[in-house]
């Protein structure tokens, strides 16, 4: 209404100034003097209207944002958990083909059906699984027939070929009691199927789960399965595709695939371990590395705590391991541990058994230092006389160079 004002005086104004430009002078300058304010006054109004608008529609965009989203949840959308995986913290068979050579048989595992390579894709050292349907199981220290736990959890890297006419992939075979009750196909053109054994029935679940957008053709993809009692979930890359309440509990497993001319089945980095998350425990993803082993084995193994070579020194980079343990006892403060020192057979026992008890001491007093109890604290060094693993390999020795905390 104002701007209306300034715009009726503005021709006024002219006017009279169409006049005055006749006698000039003194009047003709005030003339200007006063058009130019009235265009001041019209600009300054015109800016304010234009500011006002910008933010009214600023306001406005928050506000259709929250419309759209009262809109999704009305239609049914919503969000849920799809990435609960929880490794398993007590390893019982890993092969990462650390050491293998290319071209011959892997050598932590046994053929089945056909045959497997050590092989290399894109710098990484893999299982190459050959001819038609080759089968291979692991070499466990275990009865080879049954080694699986109760809770556990299986994972590997996979290579997807991502060609349009290659439908081949992986299967993973679960047995019990010399039969298969777990049948799981891995399709390498983005699909998973499953023929799972309810129970003690003969009763399959059948189903299948489309992975496109969840592998990555023509590159390393992750599959990951955890296993409770009864209770199935299968990951790919992270994405939970399959969760069965009931499945019977098998006591071995194998992998079978194919490879010839330019397709290539190979699998990688498979760690089996027992433990996992806790049959519908809300509280186990919060569960510390610690926590878990401990709950689950009643003592804590680590290859985390190094010291300098033929020293009873500790590294700096091994004390956010000794944290962690000395983080529970805090929290249980009531928690007694004995802490054993473990070295490979590279020396003599003369020499390896001091070292290992002093190194066992290190680590109390590191504790100490970190506000734990001394009392609760007693080190003992075992040197070589307890392997976990062969020492004729190096990753063997570096299994068996360990400390463990155990619960007492």
């Amino acid at each position: 209404m104002k701007a209306c004002k300034y715009l009726i005086l503005l021709a006024v104004l002219l006017f009279v100034g169409a006049e005055a430009n006749a006698q000039g002078g003194l009047l003709g300058k005030l003339k200007d003097k006063a058009v130019d304010k009235v265009k001041e006054a019209v600009d300054k109004k015109s800016k304010k209207n234009k500011d006002k608008s910008e933010e009214s529609a600023e306001e406005a965009e928050p506000q259709q944002d929250n419309k759209q989203e009262a809109n999704k949840r009305k239609s049914g959308e919503g969000e849920y958990n799809k990435s609960d995986f929880v490794p398993g913290s007590v390893v019982i068979f890993e092969d990462a083909l650390q050491g293998e050579q290319m071209g011959e048989f892997p050598s932590k595992w046994d053929v089945d059906q056909g045959t497997a390579e050590v092989a290399k894709m894109n710098s990484q050292m893999a299982i190459r699984l050959m001819n038609d349907n080759a089968i291979i199981k692991p070499l466990v220290k275990q009865n080879p027939n049954n080694y699986l736990p109760q809770v556990f959890t299986l994972e590997f890297d996979y290579w997807c070929n991502g060609e349009e006419d290659y439908n081949a992939g992986y299967i993973l075979r679960m047995h019990n009691d010399d039969n298969m009750c777990w049948d799981i196909s891995i399709d390498t053109e983005g699909s998973i199927r499953w023929a799972i054994q309810k129970g003690t029935s003969d009763e399959d679940v059948l189903g299948d789960f489309t992975t496109a957008g969840v592998e990555n053709l023509d590159s390393w993809n992750h599959f990951a399965l955890s296993f409770n009692e009864r209770a199935l979930k299968i990951y790919i890359n992270g994405t939970r595709v399959c969760n069965l309440p009931n499945a019977r509990a098998p006591h071995w497993f194998s992998i079978g695939g194919h490879s010839w001319e330019d397709h290539r089945d190979l699998i990688t980095n498979i760690r089996l371990a027992k433990g996992g998350v806790e049959l519908y425990n809300r509280d186990a993803q919060s569960m510390t590395s610690v926590e878990r082993a401990i709950a689950e084995t009643g003592k804590f193994v680590t290859n985390n705590i190094l010291f300098d070579t033929g020293k009873a020194t500790l590294k700096p980079e091994s004390l956010e391991e000794i944290q962690k343990v000395a983080d529970y006892m805090k929290k249980n403060p009531t928690a007694r541990f004995e802490v054993q020192g473990h070295t490979d057979n590279q020396g003599s026992d003369k020499v390896n058994d001091p070292l290992s008890q002093q190194r066992a001491e290190a680590i109390v007093q590191a504790l100490v230092s970190m506000g734990c109890d001394e009392f609760n604290l007693r080190a003992v060094g075992k040197g070589s006389h307890n392997p976990v693993a062969s020492n004729a390999t190096p990753e063997g020795r570096a299994q068996n160079r360990r400390v463990e905390f155990i619960k007492k």
